[in-house]
């Protein structure tokens, strides 16, 4: 069995299983308080691969995962090499593109590459001489009673190693948490939804972006959409969001083009015609699976972070940044409980299962309110008037969007004051609308009109009619 390299007799070792976003965050967030961190990855590292296995969906970074950066000292880092993007831009199937704005001025989130950001994170965890990064490390099992864990490499040997404190940072096919599920009162659920993506790039048009880069691009088409996010190198990243059969039911190069013709012909000069008919085949449609479970935690033993305790559909731009959020709440626990693992995690459990499923529920809904919702008139004077209200309200009437993008709130609460608030206003728009008619009503029956006055002589019709004609 091996040992932590240099761990201290009076110091609690901590394993972070999964070298990703939110497993080297951790490592980082670990590390800082002290701990021997050691970081256990299935991959190959990433900042020495030819190449990056798994996804490369473009993420959002918001309020909660900078806070998060901001506590390890890597916000102004990460933030310089993101592009901001102030709202939405609906494409319309003219070409119109009409703007959303996400908030108030000058609130926007930033578009960040997958890739970059976990290598930085890796890197900064590596500073911490009290940290080890472990590669091509996969983990096989695990005791719950003594913290030994069996990893195996790819040219076959086994490595054992005992922790204090096993995270399971390892994603949403959580190889930590398959021994949650051989535990009675573990409750697990995962929900594919019927939808898949696949990503197409618009390369830069004369060496600069070919649409306007502060804007995430929405072509909404009620059962499915594409979304564009902007990248440092001038391109766009374009993600097509639509059900397996519809992607299955196009075969060929000509397809794919009237397809786009149909529903996102502005997309075609920018993507190019035949990068379409190239790149839409080069990986099939992938899936999007929702992930909830209670507990996260394991007595004082283990405790699940990040995709493996609530991996969430891309849609709310919520997925990293609650990942990263989970490690500041962990954090401020620590320092509530004095690092005492035993009050720690069923803290953690009890304070944050509630707002990672309310995320889960949220990314779920705003699938349909950018996919749909946004073509919508109604949803358009509601966004208005939620930020008019913000406006002469800021702490009474704040949108949902404004809590969850640019707050800490806690997301079920931030739901359950949403919830409250389209009840306060929706019924005082409904008031307001019968205080109109029935004022006007009102005011009809006091200052009736002269009916006769109203009335235009035929031959006075028909007179304009023949002048308009001859004109």
């Amino acid at each position: 069995m091996e040992e932590p390299a240099g761990r201290q007799a009076n110091k609690k070792v901590v394993a972070v299983v999964g070298g990703g976003l939110v497993g080297a965050l951790n490592a980082c967030f670990f590390a800082k308080r002290g701990f021997q961190v050691e970081v256990f990855e299935t991959r190959e590292d990433i900042r020495t691969a030819k190449s990056v296995r798994g996804r490369s969906i473009n993420l959002a970074l918001s309020l909660r995962g900078r806070q998060a950066l901001r506590h390890v000292g890597m916000e102004d880092k990460i933030v310089s090499k993101g592009i901001p993007m102030n709202g939405r831009m609906i494409h319309s199937l003219s070409g119109k593109q009409s703007p959303i704005p996400y908030g108030k001025k000058g609130q926007f989130i930033l578009s960040v590459d997958r890739a970059n950001l976990n290598k930085e994170l890796l890197t900064e965890a590596e500073t911490y001489p009290n940290t080890k990064l472990n590669f091509d490390h996969k983990l096989q099992d695990w005791s719950t009673e003594t913290g030994l864990m069996t990893f195996t490499r790819s040219d076959g040997s086994r490595t054992q190693v005992q922790a204090d404190l096993i995270v399971g940072c390892d994603g949403a096919f959580s190889a930590v948490r398959k021994q949650f599920l051989r535990r009675s009162r573990f409750n697990y659920s995962q929900t594919y939804i019927p939808h898949g993506y696949m990503e197409l790039t618009m390369p830069p048009r004369d060496g600069e972006f070919a649409m306007k880069p502060n804007f995430l691009h929405i072509w909404p088409r009620n059962t499915f959409m594409m979304i564009a996010l902007p990248n440092l190198d001038k391109t766009f990243t374009c993600t097509l969001f639509m059900p397996f059969e519809e992607f299955e039911k196009i075969t060929t190069g000509d397809e794919v083009i009237e397809f786009f013709q149909k529903y996102f012909p502005d997309s075609i000069p920018l993507i190019g015609a035949g990068a379409l008919r190239r790149d839409y085949f080069r990986l099939p449609a992938q899936p999007m699976v929702s992930v909830k479970c209670s507990p996260y935690h394991i007595e004082d033993g283990c405790v699940l972070m990040g995709d493996a305790a609530h991996a969430v559909v891309p849609f709310y731009g919520q997925g990293m940044n609650a990942g990263f959020e989970d490690c500041i709440v962990f954090n401020e626990i620590m320092d509530q409980f004095n690092e005492d693992f035993s009050l720690v995690l069923p803290e953690y459990s009890r304070v944050r299962v509630p707002d990672d499923h309310a995320i889960a529920d949220l990314a779920m809904y705003n699938y349909v309110e950018m996919r749909a919702h946004v073509n919508s008139r109604w949803f358009l004077f509601r966004k208005r008037v939620d930020n008019f209200l913000h406006f002469l309200m800021p702490k009474t009437i704040v949108p949902l969007y404004t809590m969850v993008t640019f707050t800490r709130t806690r997301y079920h609460e931030a739901v359950q004051r949403w919830h409250w608030q389209q009840k306060v206003i929706n019924r005082s728009l409904l008031l307001a609308a019968a205080g109109a008619l029935l004022g006007g009503s009102y005011l009809l029956i006091k200052n009736p009109p002269n009916i006769n006055s109203l009335i235009v002589p035929a031959e006075q019709i028909w007179s304009r009619v023949v002048a308009l004609k001859t004109s």
